[in-house]
């Protein structure tokens, strides 16, 4: 198993559960005319060694995966089965088409159980059923280390409310979406970052997310080489926003790219 050195990673989608615009909201970033104020329900994919991992299936990735080119995916990686991370489920079956095969898929086992009971009709065996559905190969994972492709992919715990979710370190870029507590476990497994993708929904507080003075203070206390924040609500105008975080820390955007070349 080898570490990941260069690693490519494609923001597919980096708003929050309703997206942004929102549905009925003529505020100012809701109506703004910066394409970086238009936010997609959240999904990355991941480019190292030849291939591609694509994290979480938002209810856009049809349209993602159309506007970033995204035209196979190796594997799909869970990090938990909240409707906003896991409900374009169904597009999954336009891949078992290019990749000429099952689309293997890795979660914990209360995502995955989720996953079942949310998607019955893919799981169920119907000869009859008149129309395609995704063929999926699920596999159960825990906080560890994951080879996949003979690569080392590090599994995080974190804690979105009371609920534990996955967060994934690529080489030195980590992805840490929904969350509002990080243990002190997860802390030490976060060293050494060029990059760190992190929760930042709001001004506001929130129960289950970080908001931007929380997700600021766990950034520097990280202390990546440069942070990227994700699952961003309408209250935060990109280029505003911007301008007013610490060195090294910026709003992330619908279509950016990020790399490290470890």
């Amino acid at each position: 198993m080898k570490a990941i050195s260069h690693v490519r990673v494609t923001m597919l989608g980096t708003g929050t559960s309703h997206g942004v615009p929102m549905i009925g909201c003529d505020c100012a970033v809701c109506t703004s005319d910066d394409p970086r104020d238009r936010r997609t329900r959240p999904s990355i994919t991941v480019e190292f060694a030849g291939k591609r991992v694509l994290v979480d299936t938002s209810p856009e990735l049809r349209l993602q995966c159309v506007a970033n080119n995204v035209n196979h995916i190796d594997a799909v990686l869970f990090t938990h089965a909240h409707a906003d991370h896991v409900t374009g489920m169904d597009d999954l079956r336009r891949f078992n088409w290019l990749c000429d095969g099952d689309v293997h898929c890795y979660g914990s086992a209360d995502t995955l159980a989720s996953i079942r009971r949310m998607f019955a009709y893919i799981f169920t065996d119907e000869p009859e059923y008149p129309s395609q559905k995704p063929a999926l190969a699920l596999h159960e994972i825990d906080v560890g280390v994951l080879e996949l492709f003979d690569q080392r992919i590090e599994v995080l715990r974190l804690f979105h409310g009371p609920l534990p979710v996955l967060g994934f370190r690529f080489g030195k870029i980590a992805y840490c979406t929904d969350c509002n507590r990080i243990p002190d476990e997860t802390l030490e497994r976060l060293r050494d970052l060029d990059v760190l993708v992190l929760d930042g929904l709001r001004r506001r507080p929130h129960p289950t997310h970080f908001n931007l003075e929380q997700a600021v203070e766990m950034a520097q206390r990280i202390a990546a080489r440069r942070t990227y924040f994700t699952h961003i609500a309408h209250e935060l105008p990109h280029a505003a926003t911007n301008a007013e975080l610490p060195d090294g820390m910026d709003l992330a955007y619908d279509g950016q790219v990020i790399e490290s070349a470890g």
